[in-house]
């Protein structure tokens, strides 16, 4: 799995940073909560999105 932190919204789409600084975006429609911007999500080998507890 990869951890994820919202960086920002980019009109349809969130914009998500890895640890490696490396950008990754996935259309809102997609996600199945509610984010912002600073949130953070694990994303799993099938793509299955789990927002992480703060």
């Amino acid at each position: 799995m990869k951890k994820l932190k919202v960086d920002r919204f980019d009109g349809t789409m969130v914009i998500f940073i890895d640890k490696e600084k490396k950008f990754f975006a996935i259309e809102k429609a997609e996600i199945p909560f509610e984010l912002k911007k600073g949130d953070f999500v694990e994303i799993d080998g099938e793509g299955n999105l789990t927002l992480l507890k703060k």
